[in-house]
């Protein structure tokens, strides 16, 4: 049976897009029951609803506090089997995670557990790293401290700045979201303490 998800965006989409792909040419099991933003008028709505799916806006500032707002999100996704992460660009409750528990999935532009939160590429590049990437991981009640399914690697060059590092690391994480959303979808995923074992 194919797994439904909800997919959490706050600006482009080009994660959600990447999945979207990937579903029509048909080699990911899975199908998008919603796209959810934050942000009024964010281009993943546009690419969403280019696809023939289903999208909701939840503005956080109409809502009086996070729980309100949460409770929203929450209707919104209904009875999906997961939550994708794909540049949602809020920290959720920890009420909300544990809802969700270990079926959400949130895609990261370092190679986690460096670089964790906002900024992460020029995080990477202040820091001088030689080796920078992406990480798709199970979301905990942490900052980008859940279990790691898969990661990406990228060379970061002297020359780089945020954005070309940025854009590098762009290109695997169309490659790593579908990728590690295919083995959930399989059901090949298994938490094992802190650690994903892939069967």
């Amino acid at each position: 049976m194919t797994k439904k998800v909800g997919v959490l965006v706050s600006g482009r989409g080009s994660n959600l897009q990447a999945i979207i792909d990937k579903i029509a040419e048909g080699t990911l099991p899975l199908s998008i029951s919603v796209v959810i933003t934050d942000v009024p008028g964010a281009f993943g709505l546009e690419r969403a609803t280019k696809a023939g799916i289903r999208t909701v806006t939840v503005n956080r500032k109409e809502f009086q506090d996070r729980a309100a707002f949460e409770e929203q999100i929450n209707a919104a996704l209904g009875d999906v089997d997961g939550v994708v992460l794909a540049g949602f660009m809020r920290i959720l409750s920890a009420d909300f995670i544990n809802r969700w528990y270990h079926k959400i999935i949130n895609i990261h532009p370092a190679l986690l557990p460096s670089f964790t939160g906002l900024h992460a590429q020029r995080q990477a590049v202040e820091y001088g790293t030689k080796l920078a990437g992406c990480t798709v991981h199970f979301v905990d009640a942490g900052t980008d401290t859940g279990p790691i399914i898969l990661q990406k690697v990228v060379p970061a060059y002297f020359e780089d700045d945020e954005d070309s590092l940025a854009a590098r690391i762009l290109e695997q994480e169309h490659i790593a979201l579908p990728e590690a959303l295919q083995l959930w979808a399989e059901d090949r995923l298994e938490i094992v303490g802190r650690r994903v074992k892939i069967n």
